[in-house]
């Protein structure tokens, strides 16, 4: 899959602060299809994990009420410029997708 994750992680003060848009359509599994009727399968990311030079700092269990193109924002401490820092996520028909950025 091509990159569907745009991720910005920035020191501020004594933290990190991470944001991050994740293309994804986040179909719920109860919309129908205007032409045929028939219900569209659910399609939506389960799992989104964050790691800081290899150690996790956030991860999150998600369902099909979250919005399509997701945005995430969160922050930690202990992470200082230029560390690396990557970002991932896998949906429930086993997509996924990662990016990795050095924090500025």
């Amino acid at each position: 899959m091509a990159n569907t994750i745009k991720i910005r992680a920035k020191i501020k003060g004594d933290v990190c602060e991470v944001k991050s848009l994740i293309k994804h359509k986040m179909e719920t599994g109860l919309r129908k299809n205007s032409k045929t009727g028939k219900l569209i399968p659910a399609h939506f990311i389960q799992e989104v994990n964050c790691e800081h030079n290899g150690n996790t700092v956030m991860s999150a269990d998600w369902g099909g009420a979250v919005s399509a193109n997701p945005y995430l924002a969160f922050s930690f401490s202990g992470a200082k410029k230029g560390d690396s820092l990557k970002l991932s996520w896998v949906d429930n028909m086993g997509e996924n997708d990662s990016t990795e950025v050095t924090i500025k």
